[in-house]
């Protein structure tokens, strides 16, 4: 169920983090990767290595999702190197974290491309590459359904990217096509080291949540090779929380 040998993954923001993790996981169960990253190009190439020990191909494309040119040129090279995708795992997210009355239209604008409108550019390049039975999945977080301090930007554009998702799983279902989201707890990545707060919300989570541990990157790395998997045939639309609990707690 898990021997994915010769499909292709791009993974948005693949070079550090959740992104990292899975495109490492998904190379361990046989698929060549596409890594897209915008700055941290040591870090791609380190996540490059890591997938080129399982003996997959991995493809290395600088690219912000938030421009359509770059992402023209993202699918051009993909067409180039491999001449399909199976599954887009649209994880890249940026946002500022601000009061909500300290916010700029440029702000809004800035979280809203690169997290939600930056997901329905992905799917209209890849679908033309991706034949019956293909994934697409969304990397979200709780932002999405909980008011967090400062987070408001990048939790409406969750909240817009988990509708969309809904909306490309009724439009792209017919086809064959999954698409659903993996939603994720709080996970002690870099990006969680720009919150001001951070051991807080680290100190806070721990204790809320019921199974007694933080997730890892590695954990929804395992979320999302299941919904790569026939296992998940079924399983159309959704959001698919990985949190230890945490999110029962109220």
């Amino acid at each position: 169920m898990f021997n994915m040998t010769g499909k292709v993954a791009l993974v948005t923001g693949g070079s550090r983090g959740i992104g990292k993790a899975i495109a490492i996981r998904l190379a361990e169960h046989g698929m060549d990767i596409v890594v897209n990253y915008v700055r941290h190009k040591q870090d791609a190439l380190a996540t490059a290595k890591e997938v080129e020990k399982f003996g997959q191909r991995c493809l290395l494309v600088k690219a912000n999702v938030a421009k359509e040119s770059d992402v023209d040129s993202m699918f051009e090279q993909i067409a180039e190197e491999f001449g399909c995708l199976d599954v887009l795992v649209s994880n890249a997210a940026s946002g500022v974290l601000k009061p909500v009355l300290e916010l700029t239209e440029r702000h809004w604008n800035w979280a809203m491309d690169i997290n939600a409108r930056a997901l329905l550019s992905l799917v209209q390049h890849a679908l033309p590459l991706m034949k019956e039975g293909g994934r697409v999945i969304a990397v979200s977080s709780l932002g999405s359904v909980r008011a967090i301090e400062n987070y408001t930007t990048v939790g409406a554009s969750k909240a817009a990217m988990e509708s969309l998702v809904r909306h490309l799983a009724v439009e792209l279902g017919p086809r064959g096509i999954r698409v659903n989201t993996v939603s994720a707890g709080a996970v002690d990545t870099d990006a969680l080291k720009k919150f001001p707060n951070r051991e807080i919300i680290l100190e806070n989570a721990l204790k809320r949540t019921p199974l007694g541990r933080l997730i890892t990157t590695d954990d929804v790395a395992d979320v999302t090779l299941f919904l790569c998997s026939n296992l998940s045939n079924m399983i159309q639309g959704q959001v698919v929380t990985v949190d230890g609990g945490y999110a029962i707690m109220g």
